[in-house]
C-alpha cells in the first residue's frame, strides 16, 4: 500500500501523458487524412460543356394511323393494342390496332342511310317512269286526234263554208294543243331528270361515305409501311404512346421506323453555357446503357431561342449533335452523355476545381510548401467539370489542398498584385 501511495502521482502523470500522446497521434492522422494535395500542372486544357441527351434518328418514316379520319368525322381515336417497342418488323406486318367503337357506329348509321337513299332513288325512278309514260300516251292520243281533225277537214271540202270553217278551227285548236302537250312533256322530262339526278347524287354521296368509312375502318389495323425497328412517338407531355393513348387527324403518327445508320443526339443546354456553343464543335458521346462505348459527334444546330423545360424558371436551348460513328448497339431513345469541346488552350496551368475557395469576394487556394500552408489569392480562366485554368497566383509544380485545413479560415491572404500578377505580402482578409 505504501509503495502504491508513493508512486500514485507518477502513475497519474504517466497515464495523462499517454492520453495526450494518443490524442496528438490520432488528431495528427485526422489532419493528415484531410490534407489531400494536388499539383498545379502545365498541360493542354479543354473547355467542355456536359449535357444529357437522347438519341433520335436523323431520317425516319412514320407509321401513321388512318389518313381519312377528318373526312369521316372522327377527331380522336384510342390505341387499343401495340406490339413491343423495338420489335423488328417486315413491310406489311402488324404494328397496332385502334379502338373501332366510334367508326363501327358510323358504319351502322351510314348503312341505314344507304338503305333509305336506295329506297328513295327507286321510288323516284318509278314515279318518273309513270309520269313520263302518261305524258307520252297523251302525246300519242293527241296525234291520233290531230289526224282525225285533218281527215274531217278533208271530208268537209264539199260542205257549206261554215262547216269547212268549223273543221279548220278544230284542226288549229288540236294543233295548238299538240304543241302544248309536247312542251309539257319536255318540262316533265326535265323535272323527272332533275329528281332522278338529285336522288342519284344523294345515293352516291352516301355510297361514297360508306366507302370512305370502310376504307378507314380497314386502316384501323396499322401495319408497317416498310421493314425496320418500331419506335413509338412521344406525346405532348413527353411520354411515349402506349395502349390508351390517342391519335388525331392533326397528329396521326403512332410510331416511327428510324434509319439506324444515321443518328442524332438531341440535348438541352442552360442559358449560362449556350454562349460557348457553336456549330461544328466536336463532341464525345457516351451511352448510359453501354458505359464502355464512346462515339464521336459534331454540333450541327444550336437554337437561337430558349424554352422552359419542366417546372423551373430557367431557360434552356435545344442543341442537336450528329453522331459521326455507327454501332450496332445504338438505338433511338437511349440516354447520351455529351461532352461538347468548346475551346482548347495549349500549354497552360491547370488545377482541380476542388482546390478553389472563395471568401469576401476573393478567390484563393491553400498552397502547401513543406509543412507550411498559405492562403494564396489566384486568378482563374476557363473551367470544365473537373479542372480550371490558373492565370495568376500559382506556378507549375505548386501543391494545393483539395479541402480546407482546420484552423486556416481566418488566416491572412497572400494577395495578387493587379499589375504584376505576383503575390504581395501577407494581408489580413
Amino acid at each position: 500500500m505504501e509503495i502504491v501511495k508513493r508512486y500514485r502521482w507518477w502513475i497519474i502523470a504517466g497515464t495523462a501523458g499517454l492520453v495526450l500522446a494518443f490524442t496528438w497521434f490520432w488528431s495528427g492522422d485526422e489532419q493528415a487524412a484531410v490534407e489531400i494535395v494536388a499539383e498545379v500542372k502545365r498541360t493542354d486544357f479543354s473547355s467542355v460543356v456536359v449535357s444529357s441527351g437522347e438519341l433520335i434518328a436523323k431520317n425516319s418514316e412514320n407509321i401513321d394511323g388512318p389518313e381519312g379520319l377528318r373526312q369521316v368525322g372522327i377527331w380522336q381515336v384510342k390505341i387499343q393494342d401495340l406490339i413491343a417497342e423495338g420489335t423488328v418488323v417486315e413491310e406489311g406486318e402488324y404494328v397496332a390496332a385502334l379502338d373501332q367503337t366510334e367508326i363501327s357506329g358510323k358504319i351502322k348509321d351510314t348503312g341505314a342511310e344507304l338503305e333509305k337513299a336506295e329506297s328513295q332513288f327507286l321510288q323516284v325512278k318509278l314515279d318518273t317512269t309513270l309520269t313520263l309514260r302518261g305524258a307520252r300516251d297523251e302525246i300519242v292520243n293527241m296525234e291520233f286526234s290531230l289526224k282525225q281533225k285533218q281527215l274531217t277537214l278533208e271530208q268537209s271540202r264539199f260542205e257549206p263554208p261554215a262547216i269547212i270553217r268549223q273543221a279548220e278551227l278544230d284542226l288549229e285548236k288540236t294543233q295548238r294543243d299538240m304543241i302544248q302537250i309536247r312542251e309539257n312533256y319536255l318540262v316533265k322530262k326535265q323535272q323527272a331528270e332533275a329528281k332522278m339526278a338529285e336522288a342519284g347524287a344523294n345515293l352516291q354521296q352516301i355510297k361514297n361515305k360508306m366507302d370512305n368509312l370502310q376504307r378507314v375502318f380497314g386502316e384501323f389495323t396499322i401495319k408497317a409501311p416498310k421493314a425496320g425497328m418500331v419506335i413509338y412517338m412521344r406525346e405532348w407531355g413527353g411520354q411515349k404512346k402506349k395502349v390508351g393513348s390517342t391519335i388525331s387527324p392533326w397528329d396521326p403518327a403512332v410510331a416511327t421506323l428510324p434509319d439506324l445508320r444515321y443518328m442524332l443526339s438531341k440535348t438541352y443546354v442552360n442559358e449560362v453555357d449556350i454562349r460557348k456553343l457553336a456549330t461544328n464543335q466536336m463532341v464525345n458521346i457516351g451511352l448510359d446503357a453501354f458505359p464502355d462505348l464512346k462515339l464521336r459527334g459534331k454540333v450541327t444546330q444550336v437554337a437561337n431561342v430558349g424554352e422552359q423545360k419542366g417546372n423551373t424558371d430557367s431557360k434552356v436551348f435545344e442543341v442537336v449533335i450528329e453522331v459521326l460513328e455507327t454501332d450496332t448497339n445504338v438505338r433511338p431513345g437511349m440516354t447520351t452523355s455529351n461532352r461538347i469541346y468548346t475551346k482548347t488552350i495549349k500549354d497552360t496551368l491547370v488545377m482541380p476545381l476542388e482546390a478553389v475557395f472563395n471568401q469576401d469576394s476573393l478567390t484563393f487556394v491553400y498552397r502547401k510548401s513543406g509543412l507550411s500552408i498559405e492562403k494564396v489569392q489566384i486568378a482563374l480562366g476557363d473551367a470544365n467539370e473537373n479542372e480550371v485554368v490558373v492565370t495568376a497566383g500559382l506556378k507549375e509544380g505548386d501543391k494545393v489542398l483539395l479541402s480546407e485545413p482546420v484552423g486556416y479560415k481566418e488566416k491572412s491572404f497572400v494577395l495578387l498584385d493587379p499589375k504584376a500578377s505576383q503575390p504581395l505580402a501577407n494581408v489580413k482578409p
